[in-house]
């Protein structure tokens, strides 16, 4: 059975997987953190618009979704061909899949906290073994 917060995050990735960048503020909140830091709507945006650029077959899967009433925990799944270096790593170009363990904190129907790790490992041993 799904809840009406599955739903909504699963509307929220369904906007960051067609770059529908004008409505991300209706899942985000203005003030939204990441990873700690207030960050706010506009620097979250643009961080999402840049791993688009980067990344243009960013494709955002869903493999384990756990929700209570305010709270979302997703493993998402990779598999990605960045342009050139993505967390630090010379990737151009190569594909590589990991998977992002990511929470988010809801406060009035919006994200209001992220907290999120890329398994960078993962990524690591691929391109050690191209």
């Amino acid at each position: 059975m799904t809840s009406p917060l599955s739903e909504l995050y699963q509307e929220y990735i369904d906007c960051l997987n067609t770059r529908d960048w004008d409505n991300l503020a209706n899942y985000v909140s203005t003030e939204v953190a990441y990873n700690g830091e207030i960050v706010g709507l506009d620097a979250y945006r643009q961080a999402r618009e840049k791993e688009a650029r980067e990344i243009p077959d960013l494709y955002y899967k869903i493999d384990i979704l756990v929700c209570d009433d305010n709270t979302v925990a997703s493993r998402l799944e990779f598999d990605i061909s960045p342009t050139g270096e993505f967390l630090g790593l010379p990737v151009n170009g190569h594909r590589v899949s990991f998977c992002e363990n990511v929470f988010y904190q809801y406060k009035g129907g919006k994200i209001v906290r992220v907290w999120s790790v890329l398994d960078k490992a993962a990524i690591e041993a691929q391109l050690s073994s191209q």
